[in-house]
């Protein structure tokens, strides 16, 4: 029990996609503007991530090794046109707040690497915990964030005015507000682990989890006696 309760909340804390990978970033950054956006991007990507992982550990043994990666894009890319289809029937809103960035969760590092480094080698059980703890803390960064920048920018939470009219600060709510916030989420998590005695160690490249890179790292490190040969004998 206390494993599975580890796998959940790794993804919250210890290795956040967003503050500690440093994946997802550019969705954080472009739909943040809105409390309602934020919360709609992290649930369409927990259930993306959930329902991968599982699906990914299921089939893990039946996958060539050879065409997993497509074979991944494929399951992932399903998920996403079922979250797209329901968002566009049932809340045109947000489809228009989350715009691109919806779709665009098929190519997320998050969703991949988590398919790649996790769920390809572990039980339904565990994936499951993965996907859903990565989704929580995707969530949760996001929201803060947009909580944030919609209070300061827009002055309303939900479209709620809680600020009154004109003593918000717009820039918040525009794109160098979103760097500037994400900056002092980043400053926050260095200042709470500087208390805590811990360094901050992003992890990014092979170590943030990301498939792609993983698999070029791999391929340059298994070229490289034999172009070291090639020289030599040159």
């Amino acid at each position: 029990m206390k494993e599975k309760w580890k796998i959940l909340t790794n993804g919250i804390f210890k290795e956040n996609p967003v503050l500690i990978l440093l994946l997802g970033c550019c969705s954080v950054l472009a739909v943040s503007v809105t409390v309602s956006g934020a919360l709609g991007m992290g649930i369409a990507l927990t259930f993306v991530l959930v329902c991968s992982n599982v699906v990914i550990s299921l089939l893990r043994k039946l996958i060539p090794d050879k065409v997993r990666i497509p074979c991944y894009i494929v399951v992932i890319a399903t998920f996403v046109t079922l979250v797209q289809m329901v968002v566009e029937a049932f809340l045109p809103e947000l489809n228009k707040a989350l715009g691109v960035f919806l779709a665009l969760i098929v190519v997320y590092c998050i969703v991949l690497g988590r398919a790649e480094m996790f769920a390809s080698k572990h039980g339904v059980v565990d994936s499951f915990l993965d996907g859903l703890g990565m989704g929580i803390g995707y969530t949760i960064v996001i929201l803060g964030i947009a909580l944030v920048r919609e209070l300061i920018g827009n002055g309303t939470i939900l479209d709620q005015r809680i600020i009154p009219e004109g003593y918000q600060i717009g820039i918040i709510s525009q794109t160098p507000g979103g760097f500037m916030m994400f900056g002092f989420a980043i400053a926050l998590l260095v200042f709470c682990l500087g208390k805590k005695g811990k360094k901050f160690d992003p992890r990014i490249g092979c170590d943030g989890a990301c498939a792609g890179c993983a698999r070029s790292c791999e391929n340059r490190i298994q070229e490289a006696p034999k172009a070291n040969a090639e020289e030599v004998k040159a």
